[in-house]
């Protein structure tokens, strides 16, 4: 039994991440400010004596009383429309925040995992993307609070290791869905299963020709989990997605026949930055972690509709 902490724990990934380790009988400390976090994805663990709650916003020094064994970081909304309400403090949570956590633990001699994500390689000249490709990021565009903040994390990450030894882990996030996305975070899967089961139209920004690749909740929680134990020399970074691509119309057109929906698809300009292609090079996680992904799209979609249908 270990005690770990999950910041942004109350959100779509880290609140599973928190059920998974509370089944595998850890103690975990969810730390959440809940700007995007939700209490009712965590409610169902108020019972449980391993679990503990801390509202908290990592900008400001957080030291618990209790021993930390693991700090998972996931805090930070991760989708544009989130991360663009505040951007400052958006890139303060992957700056200062990111700090202030690797204190913490350098101060408790913690190991700590660092969710960076696919928005790293910015609209990438190379396909599938290898943790080796560098990336193509507008430091100055709407979506830079995001993308060079995840950027400045792993920095600070591989620094902190250099200067202190800090046992590190980085892993880079690609798309991921299922149950406890918000239905209003502006995410392709979340946007499309709620415009689809209310028979409103279908938005496609761009031509619908750009890619994503989309790995289930389940499965990216595998993969964080898996490296988070593996040997203190991986310390990444380390692409966790699914390696199967998928144009956005077709995700939407599945979507559509899937529920039944009456909607229509309709286009609109596409944002400022927004990739044209997203795809991971998972070789890295099934050699070093033996992870892959093991469910299928549309399998993970249908869980995902079924999930939606009781929020609607």
């Amino acid at each position: 039994m270990k005690n770990i902490i999950v910041t942004g724990g109350a959100g779509f990934i880290g609140s599973h991440l928190c059920e998974f380790l509370l089944k595998t009988g850890h103690r975990v400390i969810c730390v959440d400010n809940l700007l995007t976090g939700s209490e009712d994805n965590i409610k169902d663990f108020y019972a449980n004596a391993l679990f503990k709650f801390i509202k908290h916003d990592i900008t400001e020094p957080f030291y618990p009383d209790e021993a930390v064994a693991e700090i998972y970081n996931l805090a930070c909304p991760a989708s544009p429309i989130q991360y663009q309400k505040d951007a400052i403090h958006t890139i303060k949570t992957n700056t200062v925040g990111v700090a202030n956590l690797l204190d913490l633990a350098k101060a408790r001699g913690a190991k700590i995992l660092q969710a960076s994500t696919s928005e790293v390689y910015g609209e990438p000249l190379v396909s599938p993307q290898p943790e080796t490709y560098r990336g193509n990021v507008n430091p100055i565009g709407p979506r830079a609070c995001y993308d060079e903040g995840k950027r400045c994390a792993e920095t600070l990450f591989f620094d902190y290791h250099r200067s202190y030894g800090l046992k590190i882990k980085v892993v880079r996030i690609f798309n991921t869905y299922g149950s406890r996305m918000s239905e209003n975070d502006g995410r392709v899967v979340s946007n499309f299963i709620v415009q689809a089961l209310r028979d409103n139209d279908i938005t496609i920004y761009g031509d619908g020709l750009q890619t994503r690749s989309f790995c289930f909740i389940d499965d990216l929680v595998s993969g964080l989990v898996k490296m988070m134990n593996s040997n203190d020399e991986l310390t990444g970074p380390v692409n966790l997605g699914n390696s199967a691509e998928f144009t956005i119309k077709q995700v939407a057109e599945l979507i559509q026949k899937i529920t039944g929906s009456k909607s229509k698809i309709v286009y609109r300009n596409l944002p400022i930055d927004d990739p044209t292609n997203r795809c991971p090079d998972i070789s890295k996680a099934k050699e070093a972690l033996g992870w892959q992904p093991a469910v299928p799209f549309l399998d993970g979609l249908v869980k995902t509709i079924e999930y939606f249908k009781t929020k609607i």
